[in-house]
């Protein structure tokens, strides 16, 4: 049977439009119909809203569920919830095995399970969204498992402290999935493991803040252990002396797992190596088609590039970039500037634009980058208006 696509479009109208008028948006918190979050996503239903006041006590209060499209937000605040030494079917605070799932203005923390890996957030499910959330102390902030129809979206969110101490956990790690779309967080002092890893087939890691930072135990990151169509763009990222591995970009490391595209685009980031040695750009050598380095900053000690065939393109390197307050993490550009106005554009890659058009502002917020004259090299554009308080506007 034939349809028109204008039949097609207005049944998929309807259905939407059932699905929003069936939704209920359901309390939490003291006073409210529910006491707390678990009592009320027990009794919601597919596409409700969970809001939960920041003024109530969570504390171990942890589940699991099947549910979709289901939206959690912290109201009146940012709401708490710690484990408590409590753990849903012994991997995490929340464990989500329904799909389409929106997690927003959340902090989870504490969460530890006898196999090492507990974690903030464990996904099962098809397709989550995070957004100005808060995962520290846990074993693993989000944990993602292998599910090849899911999108997984990070944005504006803070992760610290997370990782059991073993290298195997991670302030995050996502396993094969569609997509990471990693923007605007700042991830830093991981326990041992990565502030980043991920497996997905397609990585669009973009304006973050990865900062291993003074006295911490990081490993990588930022580690991609089996390639993917990767887009690194705008980014700083600095590793910490006392850092556990000496490369800060780690591609394709496990080719034995590796996805069907490995193509890699470094563009217009800031990278800053405070160990004694390194390499910025470790690159696997299953890599078929060379990776792309273009306007970065890349500063301190160590190689560039574990591979020889990697395009080197208007980097700058071995002179002193001139940053604003490198002690405090603040790598933006202050006036003659080797850096500024010598960029090239950017260009495509894999047919998309690899052009920046943002910047982090930190924490975990996001303006717009106003390119004067020539791009700029490096996560930021030089501009003689800022207005500087503690480093940041």
């Amino acid at each position: 049977m034939k349809h028109s696509g204008s039949s097609l479009l207005l049944g998929a109208l309807a259905a939407s439009a059932a699905t929003l008028l069936d939704a209920a948006t359901l309390q939490v918190g003291p006073g409210q119909p529910y006491a707390k979050p678990c009592a009320a996503i027990a009794a919601a239903s597919n596409g409700d809203t969970i809001l939960i006041d920041a003024a109530g006590n969570y504390a171990g209060d942890v589940c699991a569920w099947s549910k979709n499209g289901l939206s959690l937000i912290g109201v009146n605040g940012r709401p708490h919830i710690d484990a408590a030494g409590q753990s849903a079917q012994g991997k995490a605070i929340w464990v989500i095995a329904g799909n389409d799932t929106l997690i927003d203005n959340i902090e989870l923390s504490g969460c530890q399970v006898p196999d090492q890996n507990g974690a903030g957030i464990r996904q099962e499910g098809a397709n989550l969204t995070v957004r100005r959330a808060y995962f520290h102390d846990n074993e693993n902030g989000i944990l993602a498992g292998n599910n090849a129809a899911s999108t997984i979206t990070i944005e504006y969110s803070e992760f610290a402290h997370n990782g059991y101490g073993d290298g195997y956990s991670h302030n995050l790690y996502i396993n094969h999935v569609a997509a990471l779309v990693f923007r605007w967080n700042w991830s830093h002092d991981a326990v041992v493991g990565h502030l980043l890893k991920t497996r997905a087939l397609r990585n669009e890691i973009l304006y973050n803040r990865l900062t291993g930072e003074a006295g911490a135990t990081a490993s990588y990151e930022l580690s991609m252990p089996s390639g993917g169509l990767s887009f690194v763009i705008g980014n700083f990222i600095e590793q910490p002396s006392t850092s556990q591995n000496g490369a800060v970009l780690d591609y394709l490391s496990e080719p034995a797992t590796a996805n069907p595209d490995t193509r890699l685009f470094v563009v217009n980031n800031t990278f800053v190596n405070d160990r004694g040695n390194g390499t910025f750009l470790q690159i696997g050598s299953a890599v078929t088609t060379p990776a792309l380095a273009r306007n970065n900053i890349f500063h301190g000690p160590g190689t560039l590039s574990s591979r020889a065939d990697t395009v080197l393109d208007h980097n700058l390197s071995g002179v002193d970039p001139l940053f604003v307050d490198a002690a405090h993490y603040d790598y933006r550009l202050v006036a003659g500037s080797p850096a500024i106005d010598v960029g090239v554009a950017p260009g495509n890659g894999a047919g998309e634009s690899l052009t920046p058009l943002f910047v982090y502002l930190h924490p975990t917020a996001s303006g717009v980058r106003i390119q004067s004259g020539a791009i700029d090299i490096g996560a930021w554009e030089w501009t003689s208006d800022l207005i500087f308080a503690n480093g940041f506007e």
